[in-house]
């Protein structure tokens, strides 16, 4: 493991604009994952699955990785807590797997320190990925803390966990999200000073299109990769809104030209389609760019 923090400057780009939980009790659910247009699978052992059902979940979970299918998408089981019933169990069904058949990820609850991290890595399988969920006030008080643990273990993303964060600040679940925007700007400042993957949290009401729109667009605007779903009708707008646009694309395109081009060699600042553009602009420009052939590549695999 590097000793180096991690930058996204030098982590390959995956497109992660949609992560769609999917219940671990329901098979035919874990069937239909197979042909959805999400680009992660939150495989969920947690909340989505009710106490008298965790065991047949891990089974199922498990069974399903074993059969494979599901192409180009990111699979990531949720587990339940280590403080629980279930969470140590979850954790060495998901090492038994053969190596091809295991997640590329162990996306853990309630993590709220480091020493938390510690322990749950010293019970996973070396080539999982560790994402945590960020849902309690110990953890925001404690972000940066916990986005240096991918300096030393193999956590690689952030996921906000709203519903219980709100809960745990006895706050509203209102329209733009005021309660929660000092914790959400937080946990984006933490995620990209350690190049961790950040996605944000879910968007309950299934029937408010426009709402689900709005605040994928405020996500988008405030830097998240990508966002957290609970219902597949909610992928298509996600995917769109968390993808550049093709203004976007052709408008990075003259950026990265123009600072290629010889007769502009040195310059800091030019005039490109009417904007003056550093060379700061020029690398947000690049980026996008591998975001727009990540997005590209996915749908063709």
């Amino acid at each position: 493991m590097t000793s180096e923090k991690q930058t996204s400057d030098t982590k390959p780009i995956r497109p992660r604009r949609s992560a769609l939980y999917m219940p671990g009790a329901n098979a035919r659910a874990l069937e239909k994952a197979r042909s959805l247009d999400a680009d992660c699978l939150l495989l969920d052992l947690e909340d989505a699955v009710a106490p008298d059902a965790k065991d047949e979940a891990r089974v199922q979970i498990c069974d399903a990785l074993r059969e494979g299918g599901y192409g180009a998408r990111e699979l990531v089981v949720r587990i339940n807590a280590l403080d629980t019933a279930w969470g140590a169990d979850d954790v060495a069904a998901l090492a038994d797997l053969p190596e091809a058949a295991r997640p590329h990820a162990i996306l853990a609850p309630k993590i709220s320190t480091a020493e938390q991290i510690d322990a749950l890595v010293a019970r996973m399988p070396e080539d999982c990925a560790l994402w945590i969920m960020i849902e309690t006030p110990e953890a925001i008080f404690n972000l940066q803390a916990l986005a240096a643990k991918a300096v030393d273990t193999p956590l690689a993303a952030f996921i906000m966990g709203t519903n219980d964060l709100a809960k745990e600040m006895f706050a509203a679940l209102v329209q733009g999200r005021a309660p929660l925007m000092t914790a959400l700007s937080m946990a984006v400042l933490a995620a990209r000073q350690y190049g961790l993957t950040i996605l944000d949290g879910v968007f309950n009401d299934i029937a408010d299109e426009e709402g689900f729109m709005a605040e994928c667009r405020q996500g988008a605007d405030m830097g998240f990769d990508g966002k957290t779903l609970i219902h597949p009708s909610q992928l298509a707008v996600c995917n769109g809104v968390f993808a550049p646009s093709e203004d976007e694309v052709a408008q990075a395109r003259d950026v990265v030209a123009a600072f290629a081009a010889p007769e502009n060699a040195g310059k800091g600042v030019l005039k490109i389609n009417g904007k003056m553009t550093e060379l700061l602009h020029r690398d947000m420009a690049a980026r996008l760019l591998a975001i727009d052939a990540a997005i590209a590549a996915r749908q063709e695999a």
